[in-house]
């Protein structure tokens, strides 16, 4: 007697049926998809099977539209808790500092309500942000009381993926069994759990940077920035060119935004995050650190629309980096 079908095998079905036969899930069917995996309802043979199928295919914009749908419709957000500006953080950086934690808490302090989320641990050699905040006083939060007590004390709230969405944290941590990232990855980017109205986010491969910006679209953002950044975070390069990808009024378009520094700065020989702490508080000088952090508050002021062409954006981030409180960390 022949067993009966596991409802989510058609789903697998869909995306494996050879080159012919196998097409991308509709957001409807992605949406259904994900639903499934995060409400337990999938084998684990299914789950590593569906994961890599979509990453041997590479996900749509429709796709991930839906998964981002079943995610948000979980996460259980008070409805009066918002915040200004969505950040995602779940690259970590290996050959230079996270100086855009720095760029994020200097723009909280002028006023800017601040939800940065991330993951950590799944990359070996990576420094992840999660582990920075203790050098600052921080902690992640570990449910949305906290996030709010943050936002009101700091306006700058950092929580895990393993807390916004167990199960998408889990799966983020497969990279190390399946050797993969996974579509987790670009999802999570994406979650915007507060429907902050403006929204940054990285990448390291150049074709996911316009897979962000029509995901965008499909889920009805305004304002979004996606950056091919340093380590794959949303963190502008001051010596060289960065691409970006802008939603500005709902309308996409890409800029190659222009460098800061005349000329390429050596990389730190070690990485040494109290560097961080000490070029908050002006104890050191870091060319590289410096104009990193004034490149992204840049592009950020662009985004939130307070400046339109480049200089004028990073003589804005410029006065907001310069009046940071250095004694505040």
């Amino acid at each position: 007697m022949s067993r009966p079908e596991h409802p989510f095998a058609p789903f697998v079905r869909i995306l494996g049926k050879g080159k012919k036969g196998s097409r991308s899930l509709t957001t409807e069917e992605a949406h259904e998809a994900m639903g499934m995996i995060l409400d337990g309802q999938v084998r684990p043979e299914q789950l590593g099977a569906f994961l890599m199928l979509l990453r041997v295919k590479e996900e749509a914009p429709e796709e991930l539209c839906g998964f981002v749908t079943a995610v948000r419709e979980r996460l259980q957000v008070p409805s009066h808790l918002h915040a200004d500006l969505d950040w995602s953080s779940y690259a970590g950086k290996k050959r230079r500092l996270p100086w855009f934690l720095l760029a994020a808490l200097a723009l909280a302090e002028s006023g800017v309500r601040i939800f940065m989320h991330g993951a950590r641990g799944h990359m070996p050699g990576r420094i992840y942000t999660e582990d920075m905040l203790e050098l600052f006083g921080l902690v992640p939060c570990q449910d949305w009381q906290q996030v709010e007590a943050a936002l009101e004390k700091d306006r700058f709230a950092f929580m895990s993926i393993d807390q916004l969405s167990p199960v998408l944290g889990d799966i983020i941590q497969l990279r190390s069994i399946l050797g993969l990232r996974s579509p987790v990855h670009t999802l999570c980017r994406l979650l915007n759990p507060l429907g902050a109205d403006f929204g940054i986010d990285g990448v390291f491969h150049p074709p996911y940077g316009p897979m962000h910006q029509r995901t965008g679209i499909l889920l009805g953002v305004q304002h979004g920035l996606t950056v091919k950044g340093d380590g794959g975070e949303a963190e502008l390069k001051p010596d060289s060119e960065s691409d970006l990808q802008w939603i500005l009024n709902g309308e996409t378009y890409s800029e190659s935004w222009p460098r800061l520094l005349t000329q390429r700065v050596v990389r730190d020989e070690d990485l040494n995050p109290q560097d961080l702490l000490r070029l908050w508080r002006g104890e050191i000088e870091h060319e590289y650190g410096e104009g990193a952090v004034l490149n992204t508050l840049a592009a950020v002021m662009k985004l939130m629309g307070r400046a339109t062409a480049p200089a004028d954006a990073v003589e804005m981030a410029r006065g907001i980096w310069e009046g940071r409180d250095r004694k505040r960390y």
